[in-house]
């Protein structure tokens, strides 16, 4: 017995020993691909230690690497070498475009890499030196690669006539380790996998090329969607139109008929910017100003996913979500969807958009037209010099300027007109229109030494940090916000027109950062830590709810300011924006999901394109299934699965209609 054992012992260590000697080369390729999947897990979502995705990512890695027994042994290497290639690139791409969107790339949004002219400064701010170990393992690889060219490795393996024996069981054994992986999930996985809602669910609990197989799946679909998927669709569509109830009259229904309406969007404005002041200054003075002055929701939440802007003034114009993958100004800018402009046009009015950069910016040129702006003005219309360049394109200050002869000259020449204007300034990195504000974020503390004295110290710790630099550049952007409001009140024109301001997103700086603004500890310049006396709670519901923009309805017209007055507190989303507008024209669209605020009031839903949900009772996590009450009131399991089916619903009505173009043969009545 002990004999066999002994011998079965032997024969395992030196089928092992063989395996090794002669799958040098394809065992270091797994290795170092394991190790960018692992990386890039822990730079980005810090979850290193689940074995799920990691078993995953070594099976796919297996599967993959099969397909290279069918290379001759001398050519092995380049075929694995380009395989890690590959995957780097795919982990370095997703660590920066993480920084950017606290999100993974889709495999649609590469269709604009050739914007990265205009977004280098934003690139390079966010590369890390760790990001440097995408670079490095391929070069790894080439040198083991070296190493084994000058033994007799490759010949050695080229006598062995093993390659389909090889490709079976590398084969099968990747097929073992996906099939565990998919086997123990759960349905409510393979729902997120399905729908590819919450990306950075699916990289924690199924690797990152798992996510990039899915996410290219997903990008086929609406390629194809003609051949599968309509029919159930429609099906989906149909169900949940035909039982919504038509929106109610309210005190507001109406109240803009023969107004016109300009929206000043707000790149990356935060609402907490608001309530802060250094040294006895305002951050953001004039949105303060504007907030008292007109109607002021303060609790208001973009919906943006890897769009961001472009997915701000989609939702905002068209009261849908934005796609679960890809972007709509990208992959789906022409199909026909009911916008507000759409609407107000077919009243006789002008619509226009402004944008201080190319009209090739996020495929503006194409996707601004589908959303039914008659005229375009884009960075080629202005008047400006490199010199006047902010970021991503001419100074707010500068644009404004620009802008309102431009204004003026539409009122001139239109009865009633409908635009928006864009701004750019305040865009990351934040470092560069920070340079134009004069703010002071110098901090003033107390110390008393050992002999009883106190002094009066000045330190400046935030300035250099990245949220310092977003505080001063939104005091630059606000400064000329400013400057066109006040432009505004004392000009003959726009006695007839109502201007929305909202923050298109939030600054998209991770919690650590914005957590430093609020625990800055001004003695030494580090952060307080929990069970400190000066300690605020900052943790991830906190993070979430800061995240809420300025949303403010204003006019110089006395009469107007009457009616769009004082503080709307309802938790409110960008896609209830076109439905609560429409209605204030009395116009009626059927086929959003975004709901008038003032008619669902306090039971309004906010839906995140990641499934999350908050509402003035709760917000829910879902990656974690997990939530914070916001309320005294306690949320039962009924209440969230409600809450979670609706969202469920409008997640999956909204997205049809984007890849499916439903409302193609759809009447636009407005009824």
């Amino acid at each position: 017995m002990k004999k066999d054992f002994s011998k079965t012992l032997k024969n395992v260590k030196k089928n092992v020993v063989e395996y090794v000697l002669t799958n040098r080369l394809f065992i270091s390729y797994c290795i170092l691909a394991l190790i960018a999947t692992i990386c890039i897990r822990k730079f980005t979502i810090n979850s290193v230690f689940r074995i799920k995705p990691l078993i995953t990512d070594l099976g796919l890695i297996l599967l993959i690497g099969s397909f290279g027994y069918f290379v001759k042994p001398k050519n092995q290497f380049k075929y694995y070498f380009t395989c890690l290639i590959i995957i780097n690139l795919t982990c370095l791409i997703s660590s920066i475009y993480y920084r950017f969107f606290t999100s993974f790339a889709s495999i649609g949004e590469l269709a604009t890499v050739g914007q990265t002219e205009t977004v280098k400064g934003s690139i390079f701010d966010r590369l890390k030196i760790y990001d440097f170990i995408y670079i490095i393992i391929p070069f790894i690889f080439y040198l083991i690669h070296k190493k084994l060219l000058s033994s007799v490795y490759y010949s050695f393996i080229d006598k062995i006539e093993k390659s389909k024996k090889m490709f079976i069981t590398t084969f099968c054994v990747g097929i073992v380790f996906v099939g565990y992986s998919l086997g123990v999930a759960k349905n409510s996985d393979y729902s997120r996998l399905a729908k590819q809602w919450n990306r950075l669910y699916i990289v924690e609990r199924f690797g990152i090329i798992m996510y990039q197989v899915n996410d290219f799946v997903q990008y086929l679909t609406p390629q194809i969607s003609s051949l599968f998927g309509q029919e159930k669709a429609t099906e989906l569509f149909n169900d949940y139109f035909n039982t919504k109830e038509k929106t109610k009259e309210n005190k507001y229904t109406g109240v803009l008929t023969g107004k016109n309406i300009v929206f000043v969007h707000m790149e990356s404005m935060q609402s907490f910017l608001m309530n802060l002041s250094f040294n006895g200054k305002d951050v953001t003075p004039n949105l303060k100003k504007l907030a008292k002055e007109g109607m002021h929701f303060t609790n208001f939440y973009p919906q943006v996913s890897t769009g961001t802007s472009s997915d701000t003034e989609f939702t905002l114009l068209t009261g849908l979500m934005p796609a679960s993958s890809g972007t709509v100004f990208v992959s789906y800018y022409d199909r026909n969807y009911f916008t507000i402009p759409k609407y107000l046009a077919s009243r006789g009015y002008e619509t226009f958009s402004m944008h201080g950069n190319l009209s090739s910016m996020w495929n503006r040129n194409k996707a601004h037209p589908s959303l039914g702006y008659n005229s375009m003005y884009f960075g080629d219309v202005f008047d400006y010099t490199d010199k006047d360049v902010i970021n991503l394109g001419i100074n707010d200050s500068l644009f404004f300027k620009e802008a309102i002869p431009m204004l003026e000259s539409i009122e001139k020449n239109n009865t009633n007109y409908m635009g928006t204007v864009i701004t750019l300034s305040n865009h990351s990195p934040f470092k560069l229109a920070s340079m134009h504000s004069n703010l002071d974020l110098t901090s003033h503390y107390e110390v008393t030494n050992d002999s009883g004295i106190t002094q009066t110290l000045e330190k400046d710790y935030l300035s250099s940090t990245s949220v310092g630099e977003y505080i001063k550049s939104a005091n630059y952007a606000d400064n000329a916000l400013g400057d066109f409001i006040s432009y505004i009140k004392n000009s003959n024109y726009f006695n007839n027109t109502v201007f929305v301001f909202y923050g298109d997103h939030d600054a998209k700086l991770s919690r650590n950062e914005i957590n430093y603004l609020y625990n800055l500890n001004p003695e030494t310049g580090g952060v307080y830590k929990k069970g400190d006396k000066n300690y605020v709670l900052y943790d991830y519901y906190e993070h979430e709810l800061n995240k809420k923009t300025p949303l403010i309805i204003w006019s110089k017209n006395k009469e107007l300011q009457s009616i769009f007055k004082g503080e709307v507190t309802y938790t409110m989303g960008m896609y209830n924006v076109a439905a609560t507008i429409l209605n204030m024209y009395g116009i009626y669209n059927k086929y959003n999901v975004g709901e008038d605020i003032f008619t669902v009031k306090d039971n309004n839903l906010v839906i995140y394109p990641n499934g999350n949900i908050l509402t003035n009772k709760v917000y829910y996590n879902n990656s974690t299934n997990e939530y914070k009450e916001l309320t005294d009131e306690k949320i039962d399991k009924e209440y969230l699965d409600n809450i979670k089916s609706i969202a469920e619903k409008r997640l999956d009505v909204s997205n049809a209609i984007i890849v499916y173009n439903l409302l193609e043969n759809k009447k636009m009545n407005g009824e």
